[in-house]
């Protein structure tokens, strides 16, 4: 490879021993830069893939000296392989395992009253988030919040009694033979990492870092005192906070380096990019390819089509069937499946298992919650969508999904996007604009709209940063109408190819 100006730099810097964390803009070929910096070297290094996929391609680029895995591979090779019998355990009911660990009786939280089904639900949610953490034990920052309590006080009690049985839950999981709750792949890595654990490596490169679980961060760090560490990632791309995903690149004690040239777009699209990066705030802006002619404009056949919403991609599904295409689903449509399969069971009058609306005894309180409780406004989409078709339309249309192989276009929601590419992109209309400030009974100018929220930018940067081709703004072309979303200017942030933070 021909170097750019940028990958010398993070050369000399890992050839002179320093810790390093590379910002690497959407389509700045990191993993070419990585295995650019592994070949300058004969010492052994160990790449931490972000999945599977990942280390089995990187596999194929790195030199034999450096091992390409993921956390989960290691901790397996390390300790997991001692709990395989429990591993191929066949899957049981979330109830079935709350009565072995002693869930039997309802609790009653304000006027919401909690079955043992929800009760065991959340208890071992509570155990799944508590794998996550760098956290030594559970505690009631680990029991999950439940939809209709909101209240602190209300999920105080709920945790009360939820963190004694997900204990109990953590202790059987210790076992290697035989336990009553279902061991998976996260209970293993967790249990690795808590004997703090060393990596036989003289160097550690760590990919994806701005969406690393504080597990995995408390693993790699404490590699420092024997290895050197190189994180790459974007974080722009930081967009999975939600689900303790934690950007740890901007406060690592270490050289901060950039990746800015993109060889996937175009200078337009960059231009549109950087719209964007600077609505994050992030620490770089990028520079397009002028060999390659990205344009910005109406697309009438996409390849892809972005949402920002698995509601608002089930109905994309729809139309584009109804309009006669062979749709996929990016992810496959199992969330989607199990959503209507909830909404079937409310409307029946039944409770769901559902998680996300396991209080609700009916649809009707569901949609009551929906339209008038502030916590709830995100599921109103859900709601319109199955008033709109009834269940079994959208059972029917995730069961009519083509794989994307066989597919005319793929439909998909901003995150499942992030890593891949298409030629032709649409952004769907799902993509909120920032609702204007209310303005009062009396006549008057109107007031701005709402700033743009930082993770709203983050995701909409990963849904522009996606195509090849052509790009149609589609639902996020109001963004050339508001205040805030002038062009952006020079670089702030960058000097060189080193960052000042």
């Amino acid at each position: 490879m021909n170097p750019t100006d940028e990958q010398t730099a993070a050369a000399d810097g890992f050839r002179a021993g320093d810790h390093i964390a590379l910002q690497a803009g959407a389509g700045t070929g990191k993993t070419t830069t990585l295995t650019f910096l592994a070949r300058t070297t004969d010492r052994r290094g160990c790449y931490i893939a972000y999945n599977r996929a990942i280390a089995q391609d990187a596999r194929a680029r790195f030199p034999s000296t450096v091992r390409c895995k993921t956390a989960h591979a290691l901790a397996y090779a390390a300790l997991g392989h001692r709990y395989t019998r429990r591993l191929n355990a066949p899957r049981r009911p979330a109830w079935q395992t709350g009565q072995a660990l002693g869930i039997t009786k309802a609790l009653r939280v304000g006027d919401r009253e909690i079955t043992p089904k929800a009760l065991s639900n959340a208890t071992l949610r509570t155990v799944t988030r508590f794998c996550y953490t760098a956290d030594e034990a559970i505690t009631r920052h680990h029991v999950p919040h439940l939809r209709g309590l909101e209240d602190p006080d209300l999920h105080a009690q709920l945790a009360a009694h939820i963190v004694p049985f997900a204990r109990k839950a953590w202790a059987d999981l210790q076992h290697p033979d035989d336990g009553a709750v279902r061991f998976d792949h996260d209970h293993y890595l967790k249990i690795w990492a808590l004997t703090q654990p060393r990596i036989n490596a003289d160097f550690l490169l760590l990919d994806e870092a701005q969406d690393t679980n504080p597990v995995v961060e408390q693993i790699f760090l404490a590699q420092r005192e024997h290895a050197q560490l190189v994180m790459v990632g974007d974080s722009a791309q930081a967009i999975y906070h939600w689900r303790g995903a934690k950007d740890i690149m901007t406060g690592f004690d270490g050289t901060q380096l950039a990746l800015s040239q993109s060889f996937r777009f175009g200078p337009d699209l960059a231009l549109e990019a950087n719209r964007w990066l600077r609505l994050a705030d992030a620490p770089i802006r990028l520079t397009g390819t002028p060999a390659v002619p990205t344009e910005l404009g109406p697309v009438t056949q996409p390849d892809a089509v972005l949402c920002r919403t698995n509601v608002g991609a089930m109905a994309q599904v729809m139309t584009l069937m109804a309009a006669g295409h062979r749709v996929a689903l990016a992810g496959g449509g199992d969330s989607l499946q199990a959503l209507a399969l909830a909404a079937r069971e409310l409307k029946e009058g039944r409770r769901t298992h559902h998680p996300e609306l396991i209080l609700f005894p009916c649809w009707g309180d569901l949609q009551d919650y929906a339209a008038h409780d502030p916590a709830g406004r995100d599921l109103q989409p859900l709601v319109n969508l199955v008033d709109t078709h009834g269940t079994d339309a959208i059972l029917t249309a995730v069961a009519r999904l083509a794989p994307e192989l066989h597919a005319q276009v793929t439909v998909s929601t901003a995150h499942k996007a992030k890593g891949r590419e298409w030629p032709r992109v649409l952004i769907a209309d799902d993509f909120a604009r920032p609702k204007d400030d209310p303005t009062g009974d009396h006549p008057a100018p109107p007031a701005p709209p709402d700033p743009i929220d930082d993770a709203e930018a983050r995701l909409a940067y990963v849904a522009v940063t996606r195509t090849r081709q052509c790009l149609d703004l589609g639902g996020l072309s109001w963004i050339h109408d508001h205040p805030d979303g002038s062009p952006p200017g020079p670089n702030p942030t960058l000097e060189g190819a080193r960052l000042r933070f």
